[in-house]
């Protein structure tokens, strides 16, 4: 770097205790100006060229892509010394953005939930004339460069560093009441902060503080406001406005004596109330634009979805956007003439694949030797995309949608055409073996015949997946990763380079209730070579409350096999059949809220018959059981069983459910023990965990775990924790079941394991049957700690069978002493030093590789890798040193020809001795 206040060849070397800020830079001719801080002092630098800028949405294996959420509010400054763009989230977090590339610059995650709920972002350089105190120099005590106010129980004000992403002050404030609080909300103007706390269909409450201090400034003010209602009010600038009837009722929230004014509408509103960003006292009602006073300037003639105000050269602008035909028109406005302004206008194909934009901020960067006006669009999409428009060009796209992954499946990649079908010709069963061999030589022929042609160029021309370089590997390792997300998007993500090959948008879903997420199911795979992948999302219609049904190629993200279908009913419980018939599609198998049963694909009805499902009810703490049958020529469903885990007062819930993967294969059916003796497992394929939780005077929390045979409803075992509570994660497997919760008591996180056996006998070592009455399980359980990261934990750190006051009655089981911490070795943390935020998901999946599979952690960010849980013993490392092998195998073979030649000459002339 060269420091632009002395001569070029002056090279500054950067030191650790230089702090480096991950700035976007402006490129010059031949270098790069950017800028450093050190202490209290910034410097400006030239940065040599030698830096290569990657796609916004990387995702490759054994990296993560970090991920904001959806876009609640932004600012865009493009004539600054430094462009940036600042956007707060609906996943809680703050961030800077590179406007020329979407390039994350920093971030701050703040808590999930309420408690990190970003109330308010203020940025100073946005403050209006009168507010010029609050803009502060970097890194100075007095006022603020950027100010976020957070949560509610404390609300936390922050000043921040905007260029670093620092926090350089904070004051807290504590609600009398925490309960009324989740509902207060804050503004800035001149200066100040308000505090607004509204008690609905009474009064407001509201304080003024200053920004910088938190020193209140005099008493609390109470307005009378009997109209006010959560659902018809919201904040416009310092105005209070809520809609009554057919009229808005507003209230200036910083007057000394506030007054109500009143204005008048055509029609009662169809939409909610939303306020204009940019813009005190405007109101956006039904596409339409209010002022709530008469001096306020507006453009009632324009109608829109999504408008914006903002300033270039001291002029007002505003600006709206809309998509009409698969075209996204961007109009612009002069406030106060409400002339359209060309300069500023344009029109792009907008994509599918995003939902409805909204506008959340734009600027336009000046420029001194042109008059073309280069502005930056920026939107928020229904699809948690954020989208920078410039020039009638899409210049990048986030797809925030990542951010919040509700399911994911690893689907293998198909294969070429010669090798299907090759592999059909293994699969084939030929009447002798003369004709076997004659199939398998005219297939080689063709084989060569089809390589001759490829080399000349005149061969087939290979696929969209083939040029795509989807192609199944040797090893199972390269597959296509199919993320379904909570706004409904679904990618496809190649698991190697991370390159998004697809994406889907379901418009208008969301999850089920009873907090279910959205399904994604795999009814075919890709092994059935001519036939393609099929794959299902079920989702839940947000306007209509019924399901839909998306069926489509996880490879190509096509539409297939009926494509999207609206359902007519709600859906209540759904299941994959385990048999197909000749196209190898598993059927899918609906309950409906009227108990009528539903199978997708029509024809594979019959195969439906005989089904064992069960429901619950989480707020009831119930759960009930059915049968399948196919009678007449249609399916119904048979009630047998229930179970009420409610308690005695009705105030137990459900909070989780696990169940095995019905996929799963069993290690091994028993456990040698020291007398050589074979201790068999409890296999239960039907067993469910169900884990329920109650409010205690005495013990604050109750946890209840049952184990149910979920196809006669009996209860196998249950115990019961105190003092613990979520979050809970249950892994339930073979015949043992792992979970993680909060230990009240200890402040601390256990992890809980059980193991099921049958003892020395077994009942059936060849079918197990739920209904012949199986003998009650013997139960192994011992207790442990965990915390970390993304840990591969062994199994044997958890084994119920280790021995707690002897050191050697378990060595001849391998089982380790029992210990009450669960050591966390740094070798076995999968991420690395790549923390992924609010880990929330893990999805693993085989590869056709030994002792390997592959593993998609979500959360706030993505990361995807694969890890060899018995370790790899057959494959060389990656950092294997190939030269120096081929070296020593040369001169091996070299010594060994020469040793021989030698020998060779000796014996000759021995025998002519």
């Amino acid at each position: 770097c060269y420091d632009d206040s002395q001569p070029l060849e002056k090279l500054l070397v950067f030191t650790p205790q230089i702090v480096v800020g991950p700035y976007c830079l402006n490129r010059t001719d031949s270098f790069t100006r950017c800028v450093y801080q050190s202490g209290r002092k910034e410097h400006f630098l030239f940065v040599k060229h030698s830096y290569e800028i990657r796609p916004v949405s990387e995702l490759k294996q054994n990296s993560r892509s970090l991920h904001v959420g959806g876009v609640e509010k932004a600012d865009l400054d493009l004539n600054g010394f430094q462009p940036r763009l600042l956007v707060s989230t609906r996943e809680n977090v703050i961030a800077s953005l590179c406007p020329e590339t979407g390039e994350l610059m920093w971030r701050q995650v703040f808590e999930s939930g309420s408690r990190g709920d970003i109330k308010l972002m203020q940025i100073s350089s946005t403050s209006t004339a009168s507010d010029n105190t609050a803009a502060a120099r970097i890194s100075s005590s007095h006022g603020f460069d950027m100010l976020t106010v957070q949560g509610h129980n404390p609300a936390l004000i922050r000043g921040w560093n905007s260029n670093m992403g620092l926090s350089e002050w904070e004051w807290s404030l504590m609600p009398l009441q925490s309960g009324r609080a989740i509902d207060s909300f804050w503004f800035y103007s001149k200066s100040m902060l308000y505090h607004v706390l509204p008690i609905w269909q009474s009064h407001l409450e509201v304080t003024q503080y200053f920004a910088s201090s938190g020193q209140p400034l005099g008493n609390t003010a109470k307005i009378a406001a009997s109209w006010i209602d959560k659902e018809k009010c919201t904040l416009s600038g310092i105005y209070y406005t809520c809609l009554e009837k057919q009229q808005l009722v507003t209230l200036d929230l910083t007057a000394d004596q506030p007054k109500i004014m009143y204005v008048d509408l055509e029609n009662v509103p169809a939409y909610p109330l939303k306020n204009l960003e940019g813009a005190s006292g405007v109101l956006i009602v039904d596409k339409k634009l209010v002022a709530i006073k008469n001096d306020i300037p507006v453009c009632k003639s324009l109608l829109s979805q999504s408008y914006i105000v903002g300033n270039y050269k001291k002029e007002k602008i505003i600006v709206n956007a809309d998509v009409k035909d698969k075209i996204l028109y961007i109009q612009s406005y002069s406030l106060e003439s409400c002339e359209p302004l060309a300069q500023f206008s344009s029109s792009l194909s907008y994509p599918e694949h995003l939902g409805i934009p909204s506008l959340k901020a734009f600027d336009c960067k000046s420029s001194r030797n042109s008059n073309d006006e280069n502005c930056l669009f920026i939107f928020d999409t229904t699809d948690d995309s954020i989208v920078a428009v410039r020039q009638s060009k899409i210049l990048w796209i986030r797809s925030e949608a990542l951010a919040n992954v509700v399911s994911a499946e690893f689907v293998d990649l198909p294969l070429t055409d010669n090798e299907g079908v090759l592999e059909n010709e293994m699969k084939g069963k030929a009447a002798d073996i003369m004709s076997a061999f004659l199939h398998r030589i005219t297939s080689q022929i063709m084989h060569v015949k089809s390589l001759l042609l490829h080399v000349i160029g005149l061969g087939p021309k290979p696929s969209d997946t083939q040029r795509a370089g989807l192609v199944r590997d040797a090893f199972g390792l390269h597959k296509m990763l199919v993320l379904l997300t909570k706004s409904g998007k679904i990618f496809g993500i190649d698991n190697i380079s991370g390159k998004h090959h697809w994406q889907y948008f379901l418009h208008n879903v969301e999850n089920f209730a009873n907090d279910q997420e959205m399904r994604l199911l795999v009814q075919r795979t890709s092994k059935h070579f001519p036939l393609s992948a099929l794959c299902t999302v079920v989702a839940k219609n947000k306007l209509t409350e019924n399901g839909v049904l998306l069926r489509f190629n996880p490879i190509t993200g096509q539409t297939s096999e009926g494509g999207l279908l609206q359902l007519t009913y709600k859906v209540k419980q759904l299941t994959l059949l385990t048999e197909t018939d000749n196209d190898f599609v598993k059927g899918l198998l609906i309950i409906d809220a009227d108990d009528r049963v539903h199978v997708y694909p029509e024809y594979a009805t019959k195969k439906a018959d005989g089904i064992y499902m069960f429901t619950a009810q989480k707020d009831q703490a119930t759960l009930n059981g059915f049968f399948v049958q196919y009678e007449n020529k249609e399916l119904t469903t048979l009630p047998l069983w229930n179970v009420d885990l409610s308690g005695h007062n009705g105030d137990h819930k459900i909070i989780s459910l696990a169940s095995k993967n019905p996929l799963e294969r069993v290690h091994s059916q028993g456990r040698v023990m020291p007398d050589r003796s074979v201790l068999y497992k409890y296999i239960n394929p039907n067993l469910v965990a169900v884990f329920t939780l109650a409010k205690d005077d005495v013990h604050k929390f109750l946890m209840y775990v049952y184990l149910i045979d979920v196809v006669s409803g009996s209860v196998v075992f249950t115990m019961m924790h105190r003092k613990v509570r979520p979050p809970l994660h249950a892994v339930h497997s073979e015949n043992w079941l792992a979970y993680a919760y909060y230990n009240d008591k200890v402040r601390r996180v256990e992890i809980t394991t059980i193991e099921l056996y049958e003892g020395k006998t077994q009942a059936n070592s060849t079918v197990w049957s739920s209904l012949n009455a199986p003998p009650l399980p013997l139960v192994e359980r011992q207790i442990g700690t965990s915390k970390g990261s993304i840990l591969e934990l062994p199994w044997y750190l958890l084994d119920p069978r280790r021995p707690i006051a002897s050191k050697t009655s378990g060595r001849e089981e391998g089982a380790v002493p029992y210990v009450p911490e669960l050591p966390i070795l740094t070798d076995n943390i999968i991420n690395y030093n790549q923390t992924i935020s609010r880990l929330r998901y893990i999805h693993t999946a085989p590869s056709g590789l030994e002792s390997t599979c592959l593993v998609v952690a979500a959360g706030l960010d993505i990361f995807v890798t694969r890890i060899a849980p018995s370790k790899t013993f057959d494959l060389l490392k990656e950092d294997f040193d190939y030269f120096l092998i081929s070296i020593v195998l040369i001169v091996l073979v070299s010594s060994s020809f020469i040793a021989k030649h030698f020998a060779s000459r000796k014996i000759l002339k021995q025998a002519w001795k």
